[in-house]
C-alpha cells in the first residue's frame, strides 16, 4: 500500500524532498495534496491522509510549517495516534511506546536530512507492546468518550 502523505502550502517543498529521497529508496508514495503554492487549510489535507490510515495498519506523513498544526487536526480522529518528529530518536521512540501511525513535520523548523532520517526510523520502528498497549488503549478510550460527550467528529 502506497503511503499517503500531504501538505499545506508551507510544507510544499519539504514534502516533494521527501518524496523525491524516499521514492529513490523504493518506497511509493499517494500525494493527496497540496500540489502549489497557494494557501490552503492544513486541516483538510490532514482529514485526507487520516481517512486512509485510520483503520488500516498503515502510515502516513504530514507536513506544515512546524508539524504542530498537523498533528493537532490528525490527533482528531479516531485510530490516529500522530506525533511531531524533531529526529530519529522521537521517531522510534513514538513508534515503540505510542505506537503512533502518522508522522508530522515542520518544514520551517526540520531540515531535509534530519527530517529524512525521522521518516526513515519512523518506518522501520516496530511498537514494543508490553506496558504500552493499556496506555495505548486509554487514548483511544479518551476519543471514544469526547465523541460520546457530543464533541463534533470531523465534518
Amino acid at each position: 500500500m502506497p503511503i499517503p502523505i500531504a501538505s499545506d502550502h508551507a510544507g510544499l517543498p519539504l514534502k516533494q524532498a521527501l518524496k523525491a529521497a524516499l521514492e529513490a529508496e523504493g518506497l511509493s508514495f499517494d500525494d493527496l495534496g497540496t500540489h502549489g503554492p497557494e494557501s490552503v487549510d492544513y486541516p483538510d489535507f490532514a482529514h485526507a491522509v487520516c481517512e486512509r490510515v485510520a483503520g488500516s495498519e498503515g502510515f502516513g506523513i504530514l507536513v506544515c510549517g512546524t508539524g504542530i498544526g498537523m498533528v493537532m487536526a490528525a490527533n482528531r480522529h479516531p485510530g490516529i495516534r500522530a506525533a511531531v518528529l524533531h529526529n530519529a530518536t522521537e521517531a522510534r521512540l513514538t513508534r515503540a511506546h505510542n505506537n503512533a501511525n502518522i508522522a508530522c513535520l515542520g518544514a520551517r523548523t526540520t531540515g531535509i536530512e534530519v527530517a529524512l532520517d525521522a521518516i526513515r526510523a519512523f518506518l522501520a520502528s516496530p511498537f514494543d507492546g508490553g506496558r504500552h498497549i493499556g496506555r495505548v488503549e486509554k487514548l483511544d478510550t479518551m476519543l471514544a468518550k469526547q465523541g460520546a460527550a457530543g464533541a463534533k467528529p470531523w465534518a
